[in-house]
């Protein structure tokens, strides 16, 4: 299993979207559009090639859950996934869905600042810990609730 001092470092399971056998969805907190995931794969390791014959064959079932869910939600025109880990090694790609207009959600605007160039995470939707929680709940009664 992965490292716990990484999942709590992104707020597991307080900001849990779904768990999978070998992968969980978390929101984003640093939220660079509405909807910003992060998705860990629960194996112990700091290298793709190295995630296990489970993980892997399971990764397309939570990216087409991803894609779909994301689209039906808050309508998105396009997703991004970055796999940066540089700075938390283990695997995980941060999601991103981008957007060619602004989307409101809970009565708070949000905008895609980089929309349509690569996404330029210096450029956050700042939001508060209270619009954080309930756009985290949304993901996941619609993930967990909607199949």
């Amino acid at each position: 299993m992965i490292d716990s001092n990484i999942l709590k470092k992104f707020r597991y399971p307080e900001l849990s979207v779904k768990e999978y056998n070998n992968w969980v969805i978390l929101c984003r907190f640093n939220h660079m559009t509405l909807g910003s995931l992060v998705l860990f794969c629960k194996d112990d390791v700091n290298e793709f090639s190295k995630i296990s014959k489970e993980s892997f064959a399971e990764l397309p079932q939570v990216i087409i859950e991803i894609e779909t869910k994301t689209k039906e939600l808050f309508q998105n025109d396009k997703i991004n996934y970055l796999m940066l880990m540089m700075v938390d090694p283990v695997v995980h790609f941060h999601i991103l869905p981008r957007y060619s207009s602004d989307r409101e959600f809970e009565g708070f605007t949000f905008k895609d600042f980089s929309w349509p160039k690569k996404p330029n995470l210096d450029l956050m939707n700042k939001i508060d810990e209270d619009m954080l929680l309930k756009i985290t709940l949304k993901l996941r009664n619609y993930f967990n609730n909607n199949s």
